[in-house]
C-alpha cells in the first residue's frame, strides 16, 4: 500500500482556508475510518498509510479536500467547479492503435507565498503525486501517465501525433536533444519504461503551434516545459488505454492545484476518432442503490437524514428516495466506485460501524469441523510443542524466491498474475520454505536463535494444496538436531513406522549429504535438512539453518489420525 508524508502545516494552511481548526488528536482518532492507517503523527509530519481502494488521497491536498467533510462535516460537493476553457488538443488518427486515450486540462492562479509555501515542496509533492498516480491508477504508466507542464512557455493549440524513432527533442533533465530511439536506450527513463512502447514503429509525441515537444508520452516530458519555482499557470496532459484511469488520474492533479489556490480551465480534446468534447468533466456521476442490498448488508434501516450525513461524510451529496431504491451522486474522480456495494460500504463508514445497532444470526448456527481440522491443530500443537513460532506469509511470490534461488522446479503449471504490479509478486506460490528464508533475511538483525513455522496454501497445477514448513536459524544446529525435531514432529502425528533416506544433491536449498525425505507408508510426505549457506547468501543470510517442508496431504492419507 502507497504511504504518503504530509506537513502537518500544509493541512492545517488548507483547513484554515476553509475555516476549520487543524486538530491532530482527532485526525489520528479518525482518519484510519476513512480507509488509511497512521504511522506517524506528530506536530510536524503525518505519514499515512493509504489503502488501494483510495487513491483519490495520495496527496496532501486531496486528502485536505476528504477531511473537511470526513472530519469537520463540510458540505460536499460531488461536482468539480471548471471554468470553460479556450485551449484545444486534436488528436490523430494514428494514435488509435499507439495510446488511444488523450486528456488535458489547464490550471491557473497558482500563488504559493499566499499560501506561505516553499517552492521546493511544492514541486516534490506534485511529483511524489504524480508517481503514486503512476502506480495505484496507471499500473506503471501503462493504464493511464501524466504530464504536468509549465503554461507559459507553451504556445497552444496542441497537436499529438505519430513519429518516427528519429525524430529529435531535449528530454527533461538533458542539455541536449536526443532521437527517441537514443531515449529509450540511454535515458534513465526511457531504459525503464522502454517496455511499454517497444515493438512500435511509431511513437506518441505531444508538439505545441511552435512544433516544441511537450511530451513523449508515456516516457518523458520535454525539458523546456519543467516546472519551476515561478510556474504560476499548469498544463496536464494523461494519456493511456485505460479511459477511468486517465480521467481520475486528471481529475486528482487538477484538483491538488486547485487546492493550493488555482482555477482548472477545461482543455478541448478531438480525439482519435474525430470527437470533440471538453476535459476534464466535471460533473458528479449519478448512482442508484437498490434499497434492499443497503438495508440486507447493513443490518438496519437507516433513514434519509442518516444517508444523507453519511454520503457527505464520503464527499457525495444523497439526492432522493424513489420507489425501491435511493439516488447518490458521488464524484467522478472516486475511482472506486464500480458497483453499489461500494455505496453501501460508502455509507456503512460514513454513518460508522460501531453505530449499525446489533442483530442475532437468523441462520442456525451448529456445524462439524472440516476434514482437516484435526490434522492442523495437532500440527500446531507439535510446531507450537517444539518452540517455534507461526506466521503467515503472502501467497504472491516471484521466480527467483521460489526456483532460481532455492534449486526448487515447478511442480506442474505455473500460476501466474497476468498484470502484476510488483516484480516481487509475479506468481502463486509452490513452496512455503521460501517465504520463511525471506522472513528470517528481514528479521536477521534480531537475536538467534529464531524459530518460525507456517501452515498456508500452495498452488501447483492451478489447485490449491495445503503445506507445513519450518526454518531453524541457531549458531549450534546441525543435521542431528533437525533429524530429532521430525522424529518428535513425526511420533507427536502418531507415526510408528517410517523411512529416512537421503536426497540427491542440489535438489532443493539442501547443503550437500545433509538432506534427507520422509516415506510413510510408500507416500513421500515430506524433506528435511540443513540450508546449503550458498542458498542463505543469496538471502543475505549468514548463519546456520535447517528446516523442512511437508504437504498435509500425503500426511493426512499416510498417518491416520490416532484419536
Amino acid at each position: 500500500m502507497p504511504t504518503i508524508s504530509v506537513e502537518q502545516k500544509l493541512i492545517e494552511k488548507l483547513l484554515k482556508k476553509h475555516g476549520h481548526r487543524h486538530d491532530i488528536p482527532k485526525l489520528a482518532e479518525q482518519l484510519p475510518l476513512l480507509g488509511t492507517d497512521i504511522d506517524r503523527c506528530d506536530d510536524e509530519i503525518l505519514d499515512i498509510e493509504i489503502f488501494p481502494n483510495r487513491p483519490d488521497l495520495l496527496s496532501g491536498e486531496t486528502l485536505s479536500r476528504a477531511i473537511r467533510n470526513f472530519i469537520h462535516l463540510q458540505d460536499s460537493n460531488p461536482d468539480l467547479e471548471i471554468k470553460h476553457g479556450e485551449i484545444a488538443m486534436a488528436v490523430d488518427s494514428e494514435l488509435e492503435h499507439i495510446r488511444p486515450i488523450i486528456l488535458g486540462a489547464v490550471v491557473r492562479g497558482i500563488d504559493l507565498a499566499k499560501l506561505d509555501i516553499s517552492a521546493d515542496d511544492f514541486i516534490k509533492s506534485l511529483m511524489d503525486h504524480q508517481e503514486k498516480l503512476h502506480f495505484a491508477l496507471g499500473r506503471g504508466r501503462k493504464r493511464a501517465s501524466i504530464g504536468v507542464h509549465d503554461l507559459s512557455k507553451l504556445a497552444p493549440p496542441f497537436t499529438v501525433k505519430a513519429v518516427s524513432g528519429d525524430t529529435k527533442f531535449i528530454p527533461l533533465a538533458m542539455t541536449e536533444a536526443m532521437t527517441i530511439n537514443d531515449i529509450l536506450q540511454q535515458h534513465p527513463k526511457g531504459v525503464d519504461y522502454a517496455h511499454l512502447v517497444e515493438d512500435f514503429e511509431k511513437f506518441p509525441i505531444i508538439v505545441d503551434a511552435n512544433d516544441n515537444v511537450l511530451s513523449f508520452p508515456p516516457i518523458i516530458n520535454g525539458d523546456h516545459t519543467t516546472v519551476t519555482s515561478t510556474t504560476k499557470d499548469f498544463f496536464i496532459d494523461v494519456t493511456g488505454w485505460d479511459f477511468r484511469s486517465c480521467e481520475a488520474s486528471l481529475m486528482l492533479i487538477a484538483i491538488q492545484l486547485q487546492e493550493l489556490g488555482g482555477t482548472i480551465e477545461s482543455v478541448e480534446v478531438t480525439n482519435c476518432h474525430g470527437m470533440t468534447q471538453h476535459y476534464p468533466n466535471g460533473s458528479s456521476v449519478k448512482h442508484e442503490l437498490p434499497i434492499k442490498m443497503l438495508n440486507g448488508l447493513l443490518g438496519s434501516e437507516l433513514s434519509d437524514e442518516a444517508i444523507t450525513n453519511a454520503i457527505n461524510r464520503m464527499g457525495g451529496k444523497f439526492i432522493s428516495r424513489d420507489g425501491d431504491s435511493i439516488t447518490i451522486n458521488m464524484p467522478r474522480w472516486r475511482f472506486d466506485i464500480l458497483h453499489p456495494v461500494d455505496l453501501v460500504e460508502d455509507i456503512a463508514i460514513g454513518h460508522g460501524y460501531e453505530d449499525l445497532g446489533e442483530d442475532i444470526p437468523r441462520s442456525p448456527m451448529t456445524a462439524k469441523p472440516r476434514d482437516d481440522a484435526n490434522l492442523l491443530r495437532r500440527v500446531r500443537d507439535s510446531m507450537q510443542g517444539l518452540g517455534m513460532m507461526q506466521i503467515q506469509s503472502l501467497t504472491l511470490s516471484n521466480d527467483d524466491d521460489q526456483f532460481n534461488l532455492v534449486r526448487l522446479n515447478g511442480v506442474g503449471e505455473v500460476t501466474r498474475i497476468t498484470n502484476p504490479i510488483t516484480i516481487d509478486h509475479t506468481l502463486l506460490r509452490q513452496y512455503l520454505l521460501p517465504g520463511l528464508l525471506r522472513l528470517l533475511s528481514t528479521n536477521r538483525h534480531h537475536d538467534l536463535p529464531q524459530s518460525v513455522y507456517e501452515v498456508g496454501t500452495v498452488v501447483r497445477g492451478h489447485k490449491n494444496s495445503s503445506r507445513l514448513a519450518f526454518l531453524i536459524a541457531e549458531r549450534s544446529g546441525g543435521f542431528a538436531a533437525i533429524r530429532g525435531r521430525i522424529q518428535a514432529f513425526l511420533r507427536d502425528l502418531g507415526a510408528t513406522e517410517y523411512e529416512i533416506s537421503p536426497l540427491p544433491e542440489n535438489e532443493g536449498p539442501w547443503l550437500a549429504g545433509r538432506a534427507a525425505k520422509v516415506v510413510v507408508n510408500g507416500n513421500h510426505i515430506g524433506c528435511f535438512g540443513e540450508i546449503d549457506p550458498h542458498v542463505a547468501e543469496l538471502f543475505e543470510l549468514n548463519v546456520p539453518m535447517n528446516g523442512a517442508e511437508f504437504s498435509l496431504q500425503e500426511i493426512a492419507k499416510s498417518i491416520p489420525d490416532p484419536v
